[in-house]
């Protein structure tokens, strides 16, 4: 009845169009109704004390990084550090959209900046060279969802919140499966580019290379400054959020000198829009994550997929295909924040590690930012590159199947994950 109750009333909300930060609220309120606790202060007592964590203080932080990495020319060298490696092979184009989704997920941890930043870059380039223009769009859409995976990721600082689980070893496990999937896109691209006929770009020399190098040396110190601090304990996940604002504010206004003070003000409304958003959600999604508690539904649900308990690979592909059912439906961080603190008790009861179920869980999730209807990453690219929204699916099919065999890989072999992760905190 719980769950019944939970899921008809949050199908209902979103199914009128209200925003799911309000459809939220309104399933945590019509669960304490029916459980006879109703009371307006206990909403607004979740409502604060939700975004009262020092944790959730890296989210705006992050993103503030990632809107100065962009704005002030970090993302760009990072890009062309990619062309200068990898450019002049055929349909290098496309392997500089991966080898540079990878680098930049290690910057901003924000699928949705690094779909706006190589869409701009990348997206014109690819197709002057002679690669269809909804394939290079699927690439570059693709690539650009690796940034929750790979540290930092804002993704993971909500899903370490909100099932109370250690940030700092997300982000670990996280590295493994990220360049696992990037290796997987280059696979893909490898067969699906061989049709196109495209111009090569000659190739860069040695000293060249080096210049390239050279130029986006900060930028690439960022990631090794914050995975360093937190394998060895000298920051926390908040703390390194920042040092990343404010060394790329360094580097962007004292270093390459492409932001100026004038653009400060700009900048940081644009990224406290984003990050209030965010952060209404997650104040929204603690109603109903503490009903959820309250009821008991995670226990329920283990009472309804009990046949399952002992069997983890068959429990956890039935857990991914509902993740993935609600990610094509909804967004990365109310997707984490309605599902997480319902199934990390649950895997946790079947005997599986939380912190490899999380790290399944976020590439889930990131795979539905390229999933219609919604689709967000497909959005931005649709926006940025002109495209047609139907045309980019197409363009992205053979890209998602690749992440989904990944996804399937991890599910099968738990090692892939697990044994990268002690080798990084031993």
């Amino acid at each position: 009845m719980t769950i019944g109750l939970f899921l008809g009333t949050l199908l209902a909300v979103i199914g009128i169009g209200a925003p799911i930060a309000y459809a939220l609220i309104v399933t945590g309120a019509a669960l304490m109704w029916q459980m006879g606790l109703f009371d307006g202060q206990i909403i607004a007592q979740n409502l604060l004390n939700a975004v009262d964590s020092f944790p959730m203080v890296a989210i705006p932080l992050f993103i503030l990084a990632g809107e100065v990495m962009n704005a002030g020319g970090l993302s760009r060298r990072i890009v062309d550090l990619a062309r200068a490696l990898v450019g002049h092979r055929r349909g290098g184009l496309g392997y500089v959209a991966i080898f540079a989704g990878v680098l930049l997920s290690s910057l901003s941890g924000s699928a949705l900046a690094d779909a706006a930043s190589l869409s701009a870059l990348l997206l014109p380039m690819m197709v002057a060279a002679g690669h269809a223009r909804e394939r290079s769009g699927g690439l570059i859409a693709a690539s650009a969802i690796i940034g929750p995976i790979i540290p930092p990721s804002i993704g993971f600082i909500v899903f370490g919140v909100a099932t109370n689980l250690s940030i700092s070893k997300l982000f670990m496990a996280g590295i493994a499966p990220g360049l696992l999937i990037g290796l997987a896109l280059c696979v893909a691209w490898f067969f699906v580019s061989r049709r196109d006929d495209v111009a090569t770009a000659p190739k860069v020399g040695a000293r060249d290379r080096l210049r390239a190098f050279g130029q986006s040396l900060w930028a690439l110190m960022l990631p090794v400054i914050i995975i360093v601090g937190l394998r060895f304990g000298v920051v926390t996940p908040t703390e390194a959020a920042a040092v990343a604002a404010v060394y790329a504010l360094f580097v962007a206004l004292v270093v390459y000198r492409e932001l100026s003070w004038r653009d400060l003000p700009e900048l940081m409304l644009g990224a406290g829009k984003t990050a209030a958003g965010v952060m209404f959600l997650v104040a929204a999604a603690a109603i109903p994550a503490w009903m959820i508690s309250v009821a008991d539904i995670p226990g329920q649900l283990v009472d309804l997929i009990a046949p399952l308990m002992d069997n983890q690979t068959l429990l956890i592909l039935v857990l991914m295909l509902l993740i993935l059912m609600v990610g094509t439906a909804m967004d990365l961080t109310p997707t984490i924040l309605l599902l997480g603190p319902i199934l990390v008790p649950v895997v946790i009861e079947a005997g599986i590690d939380p912190i490899y179920f999380g790290v399944l869980f976020m590439i889930n999730c990131s795979i539905g930012l390229i999933t219609p209807p919604v689709g967000t990453v497909l959005n931005v690219v649709c926006a940025v590159g002109r495209l047609d929204y139907e045309a980019l699916v197409r363009g992205t099919l053979p890209f998602f199947l690749a992440q989904v065999a990944v996804l399937f890989l991890l599910i099968l072999f738990p090692a892939l994950v697990t044994q990268p992760l002690q080798w990084l905190l031993h």
